[in-house]
């Protein structure tokens, strides 16, 4: 096939898969993504006048990406170039912006890269493309389902269009899945199917929001499912739960969907939600998250959100790392959900996260202050001579330990990074700490004497 020719279809469509064969073949058939495509969305009005932008289709699986991309390039009248980070170098880059070149000054015709997955191109790959974007050789489409703000360079960045896809909502997998049960040249409709209304939603639901997923799971349930006596394929609710196995959750490790679940779950506890912890920690652990970084999040939030206000929430935590690292899965997942439980229970307060946040930008911004010399050891006599020590008192020679002494160098004296809350045992370390102040203040020398040594 010539480097511009129009991909031809399959001459054995029948072998495709559903999903395949259900692609639309024109907007109007497109399902999804009203907020790109609606009337008088940004999308529809691009195409109305027939110049779109180089563009990046940021979305799940399943959303449309690739489909779309298909029909931009048919509606535009473009010639469309697949593109693979896998097979491609920058030597093919090069010759792909040559004959595009080549057909923009014979034919007038605007050439759509489309690079599918392209996240997994590197540097160099992506920054060839900069100077043709700009110039307008070509369009550019690139389909990710990762966050193009951490999978894609810079420069390229700001030179397209970033459009959000979104899962598909039940109401159109229904209408997708419908129509492919109905259709008689491409979809199931020879069959004469009829699906069950508890395996059509089970169905939805095991698809969350991915047509490809939906329409795999429905060809195959209908290939394992016998005619009736009567010569009906019923597919059922047992069919579809045969053929989908077990639901496959959206997860990657590494991308955009993994710090959405870790965000959920963190705040879910921070807000007190046991239920929603322990939904999110069970969604990520059946997506085979690693449960030894959640625990280690799970210590985060002990000291982050709970801090003093339960200070053996960090306890709780911390063991619940090592029980699972002594007992493992699925044994030690259960130590997990029982932290999860007692953070998202715990009173609150983030009093030590934010005193440490204080201190830290008074360390990185504030002068940095020798230690005063009374809180310094003396361990030779010069030292001493020099007045290392000097004016030091022993806090356990006071009366209950307390002693009124800077601590803090002269710079930064009066700061208060550490103020509890009255929430959990914090409300008792607030009142101590209250009650240790009065006392060093009615308790102080006259402020015009002679300052210690």
């Amino acid at each position: 096939m010539e480097l511009f020719e129009q991909p031809k279809r399959r001459e054995r469509k029948d072998r495709a898969p559903l999903a395949d064969r259900m692609r639309p073949r024109t907007l109007q058939e497109f399902v999804g993504q009203t907020h790109l495509l609606g009337e008088g969305r940004v999308l529809a009005l691009a195409l109305d006048r027939g110049e779109v932008p180089s563009m990046i289709l940021w979305g799940p699986p399943g959303s449309g990406k690739t489909t779309l991309a298909y029909l931009i390039a048919e509606r535009m009248r473009a010639a469309f170039v697949p593109f693979s980070a896998v097979t491609a170098g920058i030597k093919e880059i090069r010759e792909v912006m040559k004959q595009a070149q080549w057909h923009a000054e014979r034919e007038g015709r605007r050439t759509i890269l489309f690079i599918d997955e392209m996240h997994r191109f590197n540097k160099a790959q992506q920054d060839a493309f900069l100077p043709h974007v700009e110039k307008g050789t070509i369009i550019l489409i690139g389909a990710t389902t990762e966050n193009p703000s951490f999978e894609v360079v810079a420069p390229l960045l700001s030179r397209v269009k970033v459009f959000r896809l979104n899962p598909l909502a039940e109401a159109e997998l229904d209408h997708i899945v419908q129509r492919a049960l109905e259709d008689q040249e491409r979809g199931l409709g020879v069959l004469r199917p009829q699906l069950h209304p508890d395996g059509l939603q089970h169905l939805l639901r095991l698809a969350s929001g991915d047509a490809r997923t939906a329409l795999n799971t429905l060809e195959l349930a209908a290939q394992i499912t016998s005619r009736s006596q009567e010569g009906m394929l019923e597919i059922t609710l047992t069919a579809v739960e045969e053929a989908a196995q077990r639901r496959t959750l959206l997860y990657d490790k590494a991308g955009d969907e993994h710090y959405a679940l870790i965000s959920a779950l963190h705040k879910s506890l921070r807000d007190s939600d046991p239920d929603a912890a322990l939904y999110w920690l069970a969604r990520m652990l059946a997506a085979g998250e690693d449960p030894l970084y959640i625990a280690r999040r799970l210590i985060r939030i002990a000291s982050e959100d709970i801090g003093n206000a339960d200070p053996a929430a960090l306890s709780v935590a911390v063991a619940a790392k090592e029980a699972y690292h002594f007992l493992g899965s699925p044994e030690g997942e259960l130590a997990l959900a029982q932290c999860a439980c007692y953070l998202a229970t715990a009173p609150k307060s983030n009093a030590v996260y934010r005193a440490y946040e204080e201190a830290r930008r008074d360390v990185e911004q504030g002068p940095i202050a020798p230690v005063p010399l009374h809180l310094q050891n003396a361990p030779t006599p010069l030292m001493r001579g020099l007045g290392y020590g000097a004016g030091y008192r022993y806090a356990h020679d006071a009366p209950d330990a307390l002693v009124d002494q800077e601590h803090l160098p002269p710079e930064l004296q009066g700061r208060t990074y550490y103020q509890p809350t009255d929430r959990g045992y914090e409300a008792e370390i607030r009142r101590r700490l209250a009650e240790w102040r009065t006392r060093l203040t009615e308790e102080s020398p006259d402020p015009h004497a002679e300052p210690r040594g």
